[in-house]
């Protein structure tokens, strides 16, 4: 038992202790566990309308709106970490399509992006890592991982060739939950 306490109190000992501490750290920063007890909130409102104004010949009064519509959802099953929450791609009056999480509730994690994916949703373990195997598209990090949110979808994607939505880690290449896209 000396002998341990003597080497451990060497240089031997003082490299172990480095690799720890760094093994340590390193872990840390990978793993980011005190995420899981950390809950961050977003509720954004529905897209704005887009209104328009009557001539100016006319007398004044309200503006016409056109809101959003909705074109396609679905209810977010759990994977990875228990999720739940619905999914709304909708299409504003421009023509512009947003993707809206709505109610969502899942644990918070390290690098957590919102990806459309033509993956189908699966249930169970096998589900868990589907949705990097084909064509996806990231909408960008998840801004909370409680409440509703919106992620402006880019004009150039063609919707027709995605079925469903992921909360991806892409820290760890896994789903924390997904929800196919039904149309509406």
């Amino acid at each position: 038992m000396g002998r341990v306490r003597k080497a451990l109190r060497g240089p031997l000992g003082l490299g172990v202790l480095v690799l720890v501490l760094v093994a340590g750290g390193l872990g840390l920063y990978w793993f980011q566990p005190w995420k899981l007890w950390q809950d961050t909130t977003v509720e954004e409102a529905l897209p704005a309308a887009v209104g328009t104004s009557a001539p100016a010949s006319t007398a004044p009064g309200p503006k016409a709106v056109a809101g959003p519509k909705a074109v396609a959802g679905g209810e977010l099953i759990s994977h990875e970490h228990a999720t739940s929450g619905s999914v709304k791609l909708l299409r504003l009056a421009d023509g512009s399509h947003v993707l809206r999480l709505e109610d969502l509730d899942t644990s918070n994690g390290p690098d957590l992006r919102v990806w459309l994916t033509d993956a189908p949703v699966k249930e169970g373990v096998g589900g868990w890592r589907v949705f990097d195997d084909g064509a996806h598209v990231s909408l960008g990090r998840l801004k909370g991982n409680k409440g509703s949110q919106n992620y402006a979808v880019p004009r150039d994607v063609d919707l027709s060739r995605y079925s469903s939505v992921s909360i991806w880690c892409d820290r760890f290449d896994v789903s924390f939950g997904a929800a196919e896209l039904a149309r509406v």
